[in-house]
C-alpha cells in the first residue's frame, strides 16, 4: 500500500475533481467534501460511513462511479477487501480511461485497481464474481501506461514496474486458489489439486511455487497410488532447481534444496542419476507421460533376479536356508521340504565322516562375502561310501533329499546317492603302518 501512498504525493490531485459535464445536486457537495477529508485523514471507517449516507441521500448522482472508487479506496484502507471488491465490480466492466477524466483521473484509476488487486489476495474463499473483479483488476493494471501528471519518467518507471509486479502476483494467487483450496479440505482433495496445478503450471510456467505445490499435491496422491511419487519428486526438483525460495526471498533456498534432493534418495535409494534428473527437470514444467524414477525396491529386485540367472545353485539355497532360518521353518521343513527332490546344489566340503572312504559329508554354501572359517549347515548322508579320501575345502555339487532338520543350531541332513555327488577331488587312501620295537 505504500505505494498507493507515493501516487497520492505526485499526483496533482488524490482525489477526482467534479468534471464540467457532471453536476453535483443541491447539498450533495458537503458530503462529497467530508468524504474526501476522511480520506485524507485516513478515516476510513468514518469515509464508509459517510459514503453511505452519500449513496442514501444520493442514489442518482452523476458522480456514482466517483463514488464508488472512493469506495474501494477506503475499504481497502479499512481492510475490508470483500467490500472493497464489491464496489470495484461496478467499474471493472467498463473503461476507466473514459469514466474517470481531468485531473486526478489516473491516479483514480491506477488506485482503484491497486486496490481491488490487493483485496482479491486477502480473500481465501473468494466468490467467482470476486474472482472476476480480481482478475480484471489484475489485467488492467498489468498494462495501464498512462504516466500521472507531473511525475518523472524515472519515478513512473519505479511505479509501473511495481504496478507490474504487484499485478502478477495476484494473478499467480488467482490461479493458485483451486489448489490451496483443494489442499484445505479435510481430507485434503488430492486429485482436484493436481488437475488445478498442473493448469496453472501452464499458464504460469517459470513459477517454483506452482511446481513445489504440485508436487505437494502428487505427494498426496502417492499414498493410495505409489506411481504418483515420480512425478512429485520431478516438481520439487524442478522447484528447487529453477528458484529455491519459490519466489519468496525469505525462504531458506537450502531447506527446499535439501528437501528435493532427500525426496530424490528416498524414492530411488541413492543419489545416482540426480544430476541427470536436475538437467531434465528444466526443459519442461511437466514430466513426460511415461516419466519413471526407478525405486530402492525395483533395483533391488532387479539386482535380485540378476544374482539368480548368474547364481542358480547360490539363490535357491539362500531361499531354502531363509525359510528354515524364520521363526516357522520347522512347519516349512515338515510341509514342504521334507523328502522332496531339491534341484542340484553346490557346496564346499569341510568334513567327511569317516576322512578315508566316507559315509557323511558335512558341507556349507558359503556367500560371496563369507567368513573363514567354514560352518557346516548341510549333513550329506550317502547310500554307499566314497571310493577314496575327498579334499577339504573344495567346491562340488550334488543332488539330495531333505530327511531331517534342527533349527537350533542349524543343520539340514540330506540323502544323496554317491553317484549325485560330483566334482570332488578324491585321494588313495594310505594305510598306516606301525613300526615294531627292536628286542
Amino acid at each position: 500500500m505504500k505505494i498507493l501512498r507515493s501516487i497520492c504525493v505526485f499526483a496533482a490531485f488524490c482525489f477526482v475533481a467534479p468534471a464540467a459535464e457532471k453536476q453535483l445536486k443541491q447539498g450533495e457537495s458537503e458530503v462529497y467534501n467530508e468524504v474526501v477529508r476522511d480520506l485524507g485523514g485516513t478515516n476510513f471507517a468514518k469515509a464508509i460511513v459517510d459514503l453511505d449516507m452519500w449513496r442514501q441521500k444520493y442514489p442518482d448522482s452523476d458522480f456514482n462511479d466517483d463514488r464508488s472508487a472512493l469506495y474501494v479506496q477506503a475499504c481497502a484502507g479499512a481492510n475490508q477487501p470483500a467490500k472493497a471488491l464489491d464496489a470495484a465490480g461496478e467499474l471493472m466492466s467498463k473503461d476507466l480511461s473514459v469514466v474517470f477524466t481531468g485531473n486526478g483521473a489516473q491516479a483514480t484509476i491506477i488506485r482503484t485497481l491497486y486496490n481491488a488487486v490487493w483485496a482479491i489476495s486477502q480473500i481465501a474463499n473468494p466468490s467467482s464474481a470476486e474472482l472476476a473483479t480480481g482478475r480484471n483488476a489484475a489485467q488492467q493494471l498489468m498494462v495501464y501506461d498512462q504516466p500521472l501528471p507531473g511525475v518523472s519518467a524515472e519515478k513512473w518507471s519505479e511505479v509501473r514496474n511495481d504496478m507490474r509486479e504487484k499485478a502478477k502476483a495476484s494473478l499467480l494467487y488467482i490461479a493458485m486458489l483451486p489448489g490451496i483450496q483443494a489442499m484445505a479440505k479435510q481430507p485434503p482433495d488430492c486429485p482436484a489439486a493436481e488437475s488445478a496445478y498442473s493448469r496453472a503450471l501452464a499458464d504460469y510456467p517459470e513459477k517454483a511455487a506452482l511446481s513445489y505445490e504440485l508436487g505437494r499435491a502428487l505427494n498426496c496422491e502417492a499414498k493410495t497410488m505409489p506411481e504418483k511419487q515420480a512425478s512429485a519428486v520431478y516438481e520439487f526438483l524442478r522447484a528447487a532447481t529453477i528458484d529455491p525460495t519459490l519466489g519468496d526471498p525469505r525462504n531458506d533456498k537450502k531447506k527446499i534444496q535439501s528437501f528435493a534432493e532427500n525426496a530424490y534418495v528416498r524414492l530411488h535409494g541413492g543419489n545416482d542419476g540426480l544430476d541427470q534428473l536436475r538437467q531434465q527437470v528444466k526443459q519442461s514444467p511437466l514430466p513426460p507421460s511415461d516419466f519413471k524414477i526407478a525405486t530402492a525396491a525395483e533395483i533391488a529386485e532387479a539386482r535380485q533376479a540378476e544374482f539368480e540367472k548368474d547364481n542358480p545353485q547360490l539363490a535357491l539355497w539362500m531361499k531354502v536356508k531363509g525359510a528354515l532360518s524364520d521363526i516357522s521353518g520347522e512347519q516349512y521343513f515338515e510341509g514342504q521340504l521334507k523328502d522332496a527332490a531339491v534341484p542340484q546344489l553346490r557346496g564346499v566340503l569341510v568334513e567327511a565322516k569317516p576322512a578315508c572312504q566316507p559315509k557323511e559329508l558335512l558341507v556349507t554354501v558359503p556367500l560371496p562375502d563369507a567368513q573363514q572359517p567354514l560352518r557346516a549347515e548341510i549333513t550329506l548322508k550317502l547310500d554307499k561310501a566314497l571310493p577314496g579320501k575327498p579334499d577339504l575345502n573344495t567346491e562340488f555339487q550334488w543332488e539330495g533329499v531333505p530327511s531331517a532338520f534342527i533349527r537350533e543350531p542349524f543343520m539340514l541332513t540330506m540323502d544323496a546317492e554317491t553317484t549325485k555327488v560330483q566334482g570332488l577331488k578324491l585321494m588313495p587312501c594310505t594305510a598306516t603302518h606301525t613300526r615294531r620295537k627292536a628286542p
